[in-house]
């Protein structure tokens, strides 16, 4: 009896980073759960990998609303550093990943086998798009740091999100950061959104954004575009610092009536000092509010 012939899907992407970062960051459990995802609206919460022949490796995926999630596991087979990784999912499915150093840059191809509850399109969207993630946060790399803060309020995530999104308390909480803050434009998903304030030379400046996911209560993730300088939008431009692609993650997990807000965000180094001081005294200003 012949055996049905598996459909194998590809996917790539061109990277510009050298093999041994791109190798590393898609090795490394704590890059891992960075990348890993199809859409905003899901993340990878834990990683582990056992980079060896008949090593295991699982990455746990979780929609951001909590509403679904799953492990996706398997055993290592073939790791060539800088070249090849072969491994077998618990479905028994084969998965290549290909590394070619071009130049300065990485071609990263994956093929895998096809599963049958989805249609192949999904498919590829699905592994194209995190590996389209996964370049986009290789490159990211040398041009942002990453900064975390989070804070426990005595209120309910519902009225955190709603106080911090709101446009007269958005000014208040944010004014440690800017006197003159405010926001013109739509917090709904894939909505564009300024904001805006005064610098200290009268004119107005700030930031031109979109809404890349917010899902009421739990969770909102800003990307930035460009600068705005005195009325303009400004993007790769010398002598300003570049903002494009820089994400700003806001995560609300309540327990027994108390909210932890999380915020993780990208900055350009330049701006590293300045955030570390203006981003907790912000913060504290928003349990205020949230606490009255």
């Amino acid at each position: 009896m012949k055996t049905a012939e598996k459909t194998m899907i590809t996917v790539e992407a061109l990277i510009n980073a050298p093999v041994e970062k791109v190798w590393e960051f898609w090795t490394d459990p704590k890059h891992i759960i960075r990348w890993n995802y199809a859409s905003a609206d899901w993340h990878t919460t834990r990683a582990e990998s056992n980079l060896k022949p008949r090593g295991r490796f699982l990455s746990r995926m979780e929609a951001r609303d909590g509403s679904n999630g799953f492990d996706f596991t398997g055993t290592f087979e073939k790791v060539k550093q800088y070249d090849h990784i072969e491994y077998t999912l618990d479905d028994e499915r084969k998965v290549n990943i290909f590394f070619k150093r071009d130049e300065n840059s990485t071609i990263v191809k994956e093929i895998f086998e096809a599963e049958n509850d989805n249609s192949e399109e999904l498919q590829r969207e699905g592994w194209q798009a995190i590996l389209n993630n996964f370049k986009d946060y290789v490159e990211a790399s040398g041009k942002f740091e990453k900064l975390h803060f989070e804070i426990s309020i005595n209120a309910g995530a519902a009225t955190v999100y709603q106080t911090m999104i709101d446009d007269q308390k958005w000014k208040e909480w944010t004014s440690g950061f800017n006197p003159d803050s405010k926001f013109v434009g739509s917090w709904e998903k894939g909505s564009k959104i300024v904001f805006l304030g005064t610098g200290e030379d009268g004119k107005i400046g700030g930031m031109s954004s979109r809404i890349r996911e917010n899902i009421p209560n739990k969770f909102i993730s800003i990307e930035h575009l460009a600068t705005i300088q005195n009325g303009k939008e400004i993007k790769n431009s010398p002598g300003t610092s570049d903002w494009s692609g820089a994400l700003e993650n806001y995560t609300f997990n309540e327990m027994n009536g108390c909210t932890i807000l999380s915020v993780e965000t990208d900055s350009p180094k330049e701006f590293l000092a300045y955030f570390e001081e203006t981003w907790p005294i912000a913060l504290r200003k928003l349990k205020e509010i949230c606490e009255r």
